[in-house]
């Protein structure tokens, strides 16, 4: 491998801890998610009266806004079974804010993945695969150490993890609610306990599944005849 080679080689290994990671936030972004979600056992029930249909429903469409390109009206024209706005101004603007967070984080992450791609392409051809294929091992143990790193934070205090990560990506307390507001009652703090869960499983898995190295053809035993 000559200096260029190397270099994109550490690249896959940087890159491929991202890869992971938005692969298990990608997934939950999906109805499928809400479905597992919500039928949990020990779920918490919405005390102010939505049923599992109403909340499905809602936090469906708040899913999808997040994804398409509507603007906030989107979810501003919505009504609640009994009347009234289902969310309020500052639920209205608090989801705009995670819009502009989500889209540009999907837009990086499917970059994140096409560089990866690409890299392997390069390999394959450029004859270095066996590089490459050590650089995303590398990748694979460094996303398990990162993992458990947050994985142990978030233990300790998921709230203040919580509170940290919100931090990070809002200003002010923009985030918080009451509990009866619309946003709560469909994402209570289980469900996202549960979505860092499912989300750190799944780049767990897929570390574990990169890291792990199989022997190579010269450490196999050689058979032997007669």
């Amino acid at each position: 491998m000559n200096a260029l080679q190397k270099t994109a080689a550490w690249l896959t290994t940087l890159l491929t801890p991202l890869a992971l990671i938005f692969l298990g936030l990608r997934l939950l972004l999906t109805p499928v998610f809400l479905h597992i979600e919500y039928r949990l056992p020990g779920f918490p029930p919405d005390e102010y009266g939505f049923s599992l249909e109403e909340r499905l429903h809602y936090a469906g469409l708040s899913l999808e806004y997040l994804l398409n390109d509507a603007d906030i009206s989107f979810l501003g024209d919505l009504e609640l079974p009994g009347g009234g706005q289902a969310f309020n101004e500052r639920e209205l603007s608090h989801m705009v804010d995670v819009k502009n967070v989500v889209q540009p984080a999907l837009w990086a992450g499917y970059g994140v993945w096409l560089a990866l791609l690409g890299l392997g392409v390069w390999a394959r051809r450029g004859g270095w695969w066996t590089g490459y294929r050590a650089a995303l091992r590398r990748g694979g143990w460094v996303t398990v150490g990162l993992v458990v790193l947050i994985g142990l934070g978030a233990a300790i205090s998921f709230w203040e993890f919580f509170t940290l990560f919100h931090a990070l990506f809002f200003e002010g307390d923009s985030w918080i609610f009451l509990y009866s507001d619309t946003l709560i009652r469909l994402f209570p703090i289980r469900f996202w306990q549960d979505a860092f869960l499912a989300a750190g499983l799944i780049a767990l898995l897929g570390g574990l599944a990169l890291g792990w190295k199989a022997p190579s053809r010269k450490n196999r035993p050689q058979q032997t005849s007669g």
